[in-house]
């Protein structure tokens, strides 16, 4: 039978299920790719299990969002993370080598394998025809120890690209339209795979940036054709050899269809507060903004920086506002300055910051209060970037460029003509950013490092009081804030349990810590964003054992369920309606319940109300969250 191209990546991998969608599969990693924020869980899991090599034939550690260690902690960190690496077996990327999911496209894509990743923009490799999956860092620890990594097997959607794109107009328009049809959640429980005569028309850079940014329609994942574009890209790398062909079959069959006319596609602005509150750029157009940004794992490629500077040369930045470039790798950084971009960027007044994630995630450049930053970034959550009731909004490199010069959110198409961009026919080729593994030396621990907890045993029953409830989109920001002063606590779990809830409410922690066991409430898509899993460790380490939502992101449910705490979904979504913050709500047989795999009956001790919701588990799952948890299930089964 012809096969779509995801079919094939996950038929190479399978090593437990069937790939029928919405049955569970098990798929092995060929690599592994760990940050300094959810990656650091990562290695204190891998070595609470006791592995004592890590298996995957290519795990790289990199340092990209706190590059500039303001505090010892984050060295410590850093220190932690280099000596696990060189003592089992992962590639160490320094602080400024770059962000994650760029050099690693750059540097170990390789078509038709598969990456697992500890962040949720992992899916930027699948422009290169990989199986690139984020994942949380306990899933992402078993796997470096050599087990599957097991998750719902998608529908597989094909998005049928035709036309090209028009001048002015750029891949995040792309990906911005698609969110401004589909919303962040209408990729949940699927993979967009690309295909039709558009796709020939995109450079890697440009599919890059839509696979990546896929993570705000919720899909498990993008993948591209590797085709002569994916040969050129990686030729220009120097990796030539790497390349081999990956595409669908003829004929194929596919789980639905959407499509796309390129050509009708034109400049998007995303609105503060989501990715998928898009409108024209026109609507917005003219309005006044203190900030510009450019770069992040969704706009930090060469062809980006590469953009900008056509736009800024010969024009200066606007005196009203600061602009700041990312790029994406050293590698990109070097080859700007051979280039000679670097001159036309200073010239206008840029500034070129380190290869890092930065501002993206609340580390640096945060926005003055009250005021509007226009950024090529991927995400807009309010708050994110480490400022309370920020008013961020998205966009492409060409409008932030434009809006950069002229001072207000511009239409770039009002600038005349665009400039063509050119390919080098080489990148740079330094790897001086990178510490092979060599086996020997200690782990250091700095006294910031803490062992990381265990969930509890799942209770027979549960009476608690609802702390929190919550409305619909509650973010992984929301739960556990980005941001310099919390991201140094991604190793000390008591400590940043801390800052759980901060900017929902202040008060939080302490009515957590005096409560005892409690429960949440939510609505929509509870825990979108970041697959930052300490947004699950946190409010399990304060109490919360169980959340009862409308429906959840995949990748915040399965944390919870790695860390004992009950996802459940209303069976009637208008229960919600019923409960009040501070309400004890009971559930007379939850153990029993779960593990019959059969509804929870819930009474709300206020009202005598009772409602019903759902806690859908694989068998495999049921068994960890009767445990407390994978790691107290993984103790309990050595």
């Amino acid at each position: 039978m012809p096969q779509s191209l995801t079919r094939k990546l996950i038929d190479a991998h399978l090593v437990a299920g069937k790939a029928v969608a919405g049955e569970e599969i098990g798929v092995r990693a060929d690599q592994i790719l760990l940050t300094d924020t959810n990656g650091i869980q990562s290695w204190l899991q891998f070595e609470a299990m006791g592995f004592p090599r890590v298996v995957p034939p290519r795990v790289v550690t990199y340092i990209d969002h706190q590059v500039f260690q303001v505090d010892s902690r984050n060295s410590d960190d850093h220190r932690y993370m280099q000596t696990a690496s060189r003592k089992y077996g992962a590639v160490f990327s320094k602080p400024g080598n770059g962000i994650c999911h760029q050099v690693h496209m750059e540097t170990y894509s390789i078509p038709g394998q598969m990456v697992l990743g500890s962040d949720s923009h992992t899916p930027l490799c699948g422009a290169a025809g990989m199986l690139a999956i984020g994942a949380g860092g306990l899933d992402v620890a078993v796997a470096m120890g050599g087990g599957p990594y097991f998750l719902t097997m998608p529908t597989v959607v094909r998005v049928w690209l035709t036309g090209q794109l028009q001048p002015w107009v750029t891949a995040k328009d792309v990906i911005l339209e698609l969110l401004r049809r589909y919303s962040v959640r209408g990729g949940s429980g699927k993979i967009f795979e690309y295909a039709g005569p558009g796709v020939k028309s995109l450079l890697a850079a440009q599919r890059m940036t839509i696979a990546n940014m896929g993570a705000e329609l919720g899909l498990t994942t993008s993948v591209f054709p590797s085709d002569e574009v994916t040969r050129s890209f990686l030729t220009r790398l120097g990796r030539g050899d790497d390349w081999r062909p990956a595409q669908a079959d003829d004929d194929a069959e596919y789980d639905a269809q959407i499509e796309l006319d390129l050509s009708a596609v034109t400049p998007l602005v995303a609105l503060p507060g989501s990715p998928d509150k898009v409108v024209p750029v026109e609507e917005v157009a003219g309005t006044a903004i203190e900030q510009v940004m450019v770069g992040s794992c969704t706009n930090g490629s060469w062809h980006d920086m590469a953009s900008v500077t056509s736009v800024v040369r010969g024009r200066r930045v606007h005196p009203s506002l600061s602009f700041v470039l990312f790029p994406g790798s050293h590698r990109i950084l070097e080859t700007m300055a051979r280039e000679g971009l670097l001159a036309d960027l200073l010239a206008a007044g840029v500034l070129v910051s380190e290869p890092s994630c930065g501002s993206c995630a609340g580390l640096g450049h945060v926005p003055a209060t009250g005021s509007k930053s226009l950024r090529a970034f991927n995400r807009n959550f309010s708050g994110r970037s480490g400022v309370k009731d920020d008013e961020v909004y998205l966009c492409s490199s060409l409008v932030a460029a434009a809006s950069a010069v002229t001072g207000v959110i511009t239409d770039p198409r009002t600038l005349g003509a665009e400039a063509p961009v050119r390919l080098p026919e080489r990148f740079a080729t330094s790897d001086v950013g990178f510490v092979p593994p060599d086996g020997l030396g200690e782990v250091v621990r700095g006294p910031n490092i803490k062992p990381v907890p265990l969930g509890d045993r799942l209770a027979e029953r549960l009476e608690a009081p609802v702390l929190l409830k919550l409305g619909d989109k509650v973010s992984t920001d929301d739960i556990s804030p980005a941001g310099a002063a919390a991201l140094m606590f991604r190793s000390n779990v008591p400590a940043i349990a801390e800052f759980c809830f901060k900017y929902v409410d202040p008060q939080f922690v302490a009515r957590a810590r005096a409560a005892g066991p409690s429960l949440i409430v939510g609505g929509e898509l509870y825990g979108q964003g970041s697959s930052r899993e300490v947004a699950a460790i946190a409010p399990m380490f304060l109490g919360v054992r169980a959340v009862i939502v409308k429906s959840f992101a995949r990748i915040h449910r399965a944390n919870l369920v790695n860390w004992g705490v009950v996802p459940l979904t209303f069976d009637d979504p208008t229960a919600y309606d019923g409960i009040e913050r501070d309400d004890r709500l009971r559930v007379d047989d939850l153990r029993a319940s779960v593990a019959a795999g059969a509804r929870v009956r819930v009474v709300n001790e206020r009202t005598g109300a009772a409602f019903t919701a759902s806690c859908v588990l694989t068998p495999r799952e049921r068994e960890i969250l009767l445990a407390g948890g994978l790691l107290a299930h993984t103790k309990g089964h050595p």
